[in-house]
């Protein structure tokens, strides 16, 4: 059973994706690119951590959330194995963008990363509410 603490602290995260995904749309809206496609990547990472925040777990480093995520829910078929694809996409692309001299991502790979990372949010948020539901009828 979920802890009142947990729950908590899994919606607040999944509320930072959201942010962060409203952040990435209205700064494609602005033609800036690298920061959409780091706060792309961050409503990605924040939808992982608010997932795996119901488990009482959490890592310092994003690729400890990765594999956890990865591990937990998209190899036990709890969430839709595609969606690997989609961190991958998205981790690459942030950290090319952020760290990488002269690196410019295409308006296209732009969208597309801005597209998926609102799918991963949508499914995720799918996800969550199920849990919460659960958490609620049994308390």
């Amino acid at each position: 059973m979920l802890d009142t603490e947990l729950v908590a602290l899994s919606k607040y995260r999944r509320e930072r994706a959201e942010e962060m995904l409203k952040t990435a749309k209205r700064d494609l809206a602005a033609g800036d690119y690298a920061s959409a496609n780091n706060r792309a990547y961050y409503c990605i990472f924040h939808a992982m951590r608010a997932t795996i925040a119901l488990t009482g777990e959490d890592y310092k480093k994003h690729s400890g959330v990765i594999s956890r995520f990865s591990e937990q829910y998209l190899k036990s078929n709890l969430l839709p194995r595609e969606l690997s694809k989609t961190i991958s996409t998205a981790s690459v692309i942030r950290n090319r963008s952020d760290y990488e001299d002269f690196y410019v991502c295409s308006v296209e790979d732009t969208h597309l990363l801005l597209d998926g990372a609102e799918a991963f949010l949508m499914i995720v948020k799918d996800y969550l509410m199920t849990q919460w539901e659960n958490y609620t009828l049994n308390e």
